[in-house]
């Protein structure tokens, strides 16, 4: 059992930067592939981007490509979202997700992920 907590969230101006922090406890979580998914009000949960379990592969969502970098770091248990150049449509609750069964295949759909976060709220103003 993973239980993923985030962090960093907050109020931030179009143009500013956030970095969104997703702590992890339990030993497995070095072999899971780890996401980061949204959702804004009225909207459906959408992928933002995925990380392999050594953190050599990365994919990312069309709108946040190149604005966003997902990283990891093992020994601290923990995932990282850097959001540069944020714009008013990037707000919405941010998830952490893990997923057991895949340690380099990289999805995109909420129904692979087996572990979530509560999320924490970016809100970028104009």
């Amino acid at each position: 059992q993973v239980q993923l907590v985030e962090s960093g969230g907050g109020l931030v101006q179009a143009g500013g930067s956030l970095r969104l922090s997703c702590a992890a406890s339990g030993r497995a979580f070095s072999g899971y592939v780890m996401g980061w998914f949204r959702q804004a009000p009225g909207k459906e949960r959408e992928f933002v981007a995925a990380i392999s379990w050594n953190g050599d592969r990365t994919i990312y969502a069309d709108s946040v490509k190149g604005r966003f970098t997902m990283s990891r770091d093992n020994a601290k248990n923990t995932v990282y979202l850097q959001m540069n150049s944020l714009k008013p449509e990037d707000t919405a609750v941010y998830y952490c997700a893990g997923d057991q069964n895949r340690r380099a295949i990289l999805v995109t759909a909420a129904r692979f992920y087996d572990y979530w976060g509560q999320g924490t709220q970016v809100t970028v103003s104009s």
